[in-house]
């Protein structure tokens, strides 16, 4: 974060002085929400959860150094030469101070949303990106209503351009969010199933996730899945132009599979009105071609050069959980993609899975959570993709995995067990590991199956 001064952070935030402190231009030099992390000099805001409040650990704060903080109510007693600026909701305050700051910055920014591949996309903008600008980047899971504004407050003068990700649970949060970053270019992913227990329907998803076109600058751009039939739908109905990328004909970004090794990387033609080539991405799946084509659209959109574009797609690494190759001893590989999941990326990473060299391969798959109703059918509809796509051995660990368990006993996955808790399932891994064999990990977030991940490293020996 570049040096602010109070006198700024109380016009970002609409606040009120308290105490005696009231030297405007005394400086700001980061943000902490945690009293535990505290930098001198900062400002602490105290956010408020179900079992905590910050306000608790605002002396603590300013003890450690941080040169003021936030505060929703008044304070009994105020330190010396400690600022406290009053306002209505700290957390609001953040957002408010973030917008604020973004608007001290005229780079582009882009702003990326959709129901799956969401953080692959935004971490192969960045590889692209990143062969001509210093790229500021979301960070592991900071996309929400605390994150994203602490990542916006990371913007520094030497960074060239912004890539934020926005996820959400609820209607209203794109909007709160996108409201802050005002994108140049917006990116939709897709529009799946994850979260329809709280939304009810993938229309009324749609809609959420549209809540960021209002947010875009005008003379932008939004770039969407061609092949998605929900974005589809929205040619010649978004309030800036809109560009399709996609498999189909009809998308003016298109790519095809042209091959692979089934270890380490995909080979596929990239067709764009600047290029047509063929590429190496570093990732298995063909779904893969969705954040390359993206990434495509936005190196040109700003001025990318077919080659800087060919470059940053072979310098792409996933963020940790997302589809990490492990290559193990025995020929032994383990695709770590446990950060989370929903229907369509549980299917995705089957198909993974599916085209993977190893002659045994086995699927450890846990509860995708947040389903509601729909969970049974939704579970048991995996099962039997892991049937159509002939896996040999299915590991399903939680009370919803037992539908996909199963819907895979249904469909002749010849090898099924079903584990009630991940100790159970950790006792049974030595059962399933053999030699030249691929293991796919992958549940939503609350299953915390990394666990799995490091039991198999645990019992394997380095490749």
């Amino acid at each position: 974060m570049e040096t602010i001064t109070l006198g700024q952070l109380l016009e970002a935030v609409q606040g009120t002085l308290l105490g005696s402190f009231d030297d405007r231009s005394a400086p700001i030099t980061g943000v902490d929400t945690d009293s535990r992390s505290i930098h001198p000099g900062t400002l602490f805001i105290p956010l408020a959860g179900e079992r905590f409040d910050g306000h608790t650990y605002i002396n603590s704060a300013l003890e450690a150094g941080a040169a003021g903080c936030l505060t929703a109510r008044e304070r009994d007693s105020y330190l010396p030469q400690k600022f406290y600026v009053k306002v209505e909701d700290p957390q609001r305050a953040l957002r408010d101070l973030a917008a604020w700051y973004r608007g001290q910055f005229d780079i582009p920014f882009i702003g990326v949303t959709g129901s799956v591949g969401k953080t692959t996309t935004k971490d192969m903008l960045a590889a692209v990106l990143g062969t001509k600008y210093k790229v500021l980047k979301t960070e592991g899971n900071h996309n929400n209503t605390i994150g994203l504004p602490l990542t916006l407050l990371g913007l520094e003068a030497s960074c060239g351009i912004a890539v934020l990700e926005m996820g959400m649970d609820r209607p209203g949060e794109i909007d709160y969010l996108a409201g802050a970053v005002r994108p140049d270019v917006g990116v939709i992913t897709n529009i799946g199933d994850a979260h329809i227990e709280r939304l009810g329907s993938r229309e009324n998803i749609l809609k959420a996730k549209c809540e960021m076109l209002p947010h875009i600058k005008k003379g932008g751009l939004v770039i969407l899945n061609g092949d998605d039939p929900l974005l589809a739908g929205l040619k010649g109905e978004t309030p800036v132009p809109a560009l399709f990328c996609g498999q189909g004909e009809g998308c003016a970004y298109r790519a095809q599979v042209t091959g692979g090794d089934g270890v380490s990387h995909i080979h596929c033609r990239l067709i764009t009105p600047h290029m047509d080539r063929e590429v190496k991405i570093p990732a298995l799946g063909e779904h893969m071609v969705y954040p390359t084509l993206i990434a495509a659209a936005v190196g040109e959109r700003f001025g990318l050069t077919p080659d800087q574009i060919e470059e940053g797609i072979g310098q792409f690494v996933p963020t940790r959980m997302r589809m990490n190759i492990l290559h193990r001893g025995e020929g032994i590989t383990i695709l770590d993609d446990s950060y989370n999941a929903n229907p369509q990326s549980m299917r995705a990473a089957v198909s993974v899975l599916a085209d993977s060299q190893g002659g045994y391969k086995t699927a450890i798959l846990g509860d995708m959570l947040e389903l509601g109703p729909f969970a049974p059918a939704l579970h048991s509809g995996v099962g039997e993709c892991l049937g159509r796509a002939r896996i040999d051995c299915l590991v399903a660990v939680g009370q919803l995995a037992g539908y996909i368990a199963q819907g895979a006993r249904d469909a002749g996955v010849p090898r099924v067990i079903h584990c009630s808790t991940k100790e159970e399932a950790k006792d049974v891994l030595p059962q399933v590991l053999r030699p030249d064999s691929t293991i796919l990990v992958k549940a939503s977030r609350g299953m915390k199956l990394e666990e799995l991940t490091a039991k198999l490293l645990e019992l394997t020996a380095e490749g």
